[in-house]
């Protein structure tokens, strides 16, 4: 094979264990946000061979490149996986372990250059050639910590990793397989997450809004029970009056900044997720806001005993004296009729539904 390039592998460690111990839907979407996340960082022209499970085979034939522009690369894609773990773990509504677990998961990257070639599987590219396995081999080794940057002496070939940082601590390890031994050295990346800025949350609530309507109900049923029936949208339709269904806009998990189109009978409305506080032992608070944000629906759970949970819907208008002033006149008692009606209807939609146990 006259063939050489890049084998640039960027391995999601904890994957196997995350998908056996967790819900495997919401693991499912995850996963797939985590690997579109990668794919997403790839700056160096990277080319996409396959996506495998829990890892991307990237390629790049031509000269071996320089290790400071590698480096570039593999701290974009750890600093994005994690910005994205970081605001998912800040975002979900979920409780199940799939979603707890998620911030947990973490990503190695090996590196290597060698020979190689493509063949041609319908729309699928395939890369052959004995330095693909060894590439593939290097992903399990000996290495304790799971977030670490491995690059292959082929690859080095002269350079010094120690030349463009001064904070990596460079290791040398090999690898033994059936034919040869195959020296690299790698350096734990994990420090990169220090770099990270805090977390902050969108704006998706109007900045001064007034409380316009509360109404409340109260059940003989779990805090949990009731977050989860209340808060899933594909229920919803099955217990707010007026409500024909809802349209799911976005692909990722329900959270924070998540959309949805309620189409009722009198029309259509965008909504965003927009806020959100979890204690299953004192008070469950998410909310609801229109995409101009003038307007809030706010859910309140509060936990009264073990199987004893109270209902509260509340209404909110951005601050406008004369809009404050209208809805008292023509809408208040529309939406209040609506409100308990609703949460009457969820009283009997509640028997009907079983929890994940894992939830």
């Amino acid at each position: 094979m006259e063939n050489k390039g890049l084998i640039f592998i960027p391995d999601i460690s904890g994957f196997t264990r995350f998908m056996h111990e967790t819900e495997i839907e919401h693991g499912r979407h995850i996963i797939q946000e985590l690997l579109e996340t990668l794919v997403n960082a790839n700056q160096i022209g990277l080319e996409i061979s396959e996506i495998e499970g829990d890892a991307i085979l990237f390629f790049k034939f031509g000269k071996a490149p320089e290790l400071e522009a590698l480096y570039k690369q593999v701290e974009k894609m750890f600093c994005d996986f994690h910005k994205y773990l970081i605001a998912y773990d800040n975002r979900r509504f979920c409780q199940c372990k799939a979603c707890i677990s998620a911030v947990n998961l973490t990503l190695k990257v090996v590196a290597h250059y060698g020979e190689f070639t493509t063949y041609q599987v319908k729309n699928f590219r395939k890369l052959i050639g004995k330095d693909i396995i060894v590439a593939h081999q290097l992903l399990k080794n000996d290495i304790e910590q799971h977030e670490y940057w491995l690059v292959t002496q082929n690859l080095l070939n002269g350079q010094n990793p120690d030349d463009f940082t001064d904070w990596m601590q460079w290791y040398p390890g090999s690898k033994t397989t059936e034919n040869e031994q195959i020296p690299f050295q790698y350096t734990q990346i994990g420090s990169l997450k220090d770099s990270i800025p805090p977390y902050e949350p969108p704006s998706l609530e109007p900045k001064e809004k007034v409380k316009m309507l509360s109404v409340s109900r109260e059940y003989d049923t779990d805090i949990k029970k009731v977050f989860f029936t209340a808060g899933h949208l594909e229920l919803r339709h099955r217990w707010q009056d007026g409500l024909k269904s809802i349209e799911e806009l976005d692909h990722f998990l329900p959270g924070i900044g998540s959309r949805h189109r309620r189409i009722r009978e009198d029309g259509e409305t965008i909504m965003y997720a927009s806020g959100f506080s979890y204690d299953p032992e004192s008070r469950v608070v998410f909310s609801e806001s229109d995409e101009k944000l003038t307007s809030t629906v706010c859910f309140v759970l509060e936990k009264l005993a073990e199987n004893r949970t109270r209902l509260s819907l509340e209404y909110y208008l951005k601050k406008d004296p004369l809009k404050q002033l209208a809805f008292r006149f023509f809408n208040k008692d529309k939406m209040e009729s609506e409100f308990r009606k609703s949460l009457a209807n969820l009283e009997k939609l509640l028997p009907e539904i079983t929890i994940p146990v894992d939830f």
